[in-house]
């Protein structure tokens, strides 16, 4: 099976991908499942497992004393990514993030993918986690994720986390990385933000998947402008059906996003999440049929919690 990176790079008709979001711990996986078996019909090219940073929480010791706790609220993407491959015959694409991660536990990842034959992943920095107001990272962690794309481009080579050497990755771990159509929340500006892009793709990422959006000149100016600035690898578009009222709000301040002013005042007529989904899969499908004329490598959709929305979308454009 080809890489994601290879696929991407074809000539080929505009593919479906997806991602998935693992299920809390203790629960089943059926749900997972059940989601991705929704979408399969559509021929997905790959599927991305995304993954958050642990949780933390404070626990009540008595006497005035509190004790912090880091919980993992999910499972960690490898066993999902295999699990997913066996079940679907569909490459995975796990998410590696900076996280609060230590480049040795990076590196445990890494060896474990690589050992189940799972050479896709998406670098990415990662959420701040909780409240924080920056990034904080971890001793011998990343900050960026230029640092752990060179990471991953030295495992690749045999170059261990202690600078150790083994011998180089027979199949090479290839990898994509984050574009922000409406730039980075802390870059301070969109050409610095575009040169630390170009920067992880001059290290090695094969790859990009955009942040979501909801206006397709968004994504197309960005595209102009990464070519400009010298970046040749395929850019895919991400996109995101609306389904809640409470998304109007929640995602432009959490995402850094805009709506463009035809999406809102329509979502400001909507009276229920019934409204809003109904919105969401007319503009997507809008988006999609847009963006597959333009003949874009592939069209991700984030489907957490949409997954009912990204099929209906799909049977419209696919």
């Amino acid at each position: 099976m080809e890489s994601v990176a290879s696929f991407l790079a074809s000539e080929h008709p505009t593919a479906f991908s997806f991602e998935i979001l693992p299920p809390l711990r203790g629960k089943s996986i059926s749900g997972t499942y059940a989601d991705i078996a929704k979408l399969m019909e559509f021929g997905p090219a790959y599927i991305n497992i995304t993954t958050h940073r642990n949780e933390v929480s404070y626990r009540d010791m008595g006497g005035g004393m509190f004790r912090e706790v880091t919980s993992q609220r999910r499972p960690g993407t490898v066993a999902i990514a295999a699990a997913i491959r066996e079940r679907f015959g569909v490459r995975p694409v796990p998410h590696l993030i900076c996280g609060e991660y230590t480049r040795r536990e990076i590196e445990d990842q890494l060896i474990d993918l690589s050992y189940l034959g799972i050479t896709d992943i998406l670098v990415l920095r990662g959420d701040r986690g909780g409240n924080a107001p920056t990034f904080c990272a971890v001793p011998d962690g990343h900050g960026h994720a230029d640092s752990l794309v060179s990471q991953v481009v030295d495992f690749n080579q045999g170059i261990m986390a202690d600078g150790s050497r083994t011998a180089p990755e027979e199949v090479p771990i290839t990898f994509g990385v984050a574009g922000y159509p409406e730039k980075h929340e802390e870059a301070m500006n969109a050409d610095i933000d575009m040169a630390n892009l170009k920067a992880k793709v001059d290290k090695g990422a094969s790859y990009i998947v955009t942040q979501m959006f909801f206006d397709n000149e968004r994504y197309f100016d960005f595209v102009r402008r990464a070519r400009q600035a010298g970046i040749t690898v395929p850019i895919v578009p991400g996109i995101k059906p609306l389904t809640s009222l409470r998304q109007m709000m929640m995602l432009p301040r959490i995402f850094h996003i805009d709506l463009p002013q035809e999406l809102a005042s329509r979502l400001l007529e909507c009276k229920s999440d019934d409204d809003v989904r109904e919105t969401g899969v007319e503009w997507g499908i809008r988006q999609a049929r847009e963006l597959k004329d333009a003949c874009v490598p592939s069209i991700h959709f984030y489907s957490m919690h949409a997954t009912n929305s990204v099929a209906r979308i799909a049977r419209e454009v696919y």
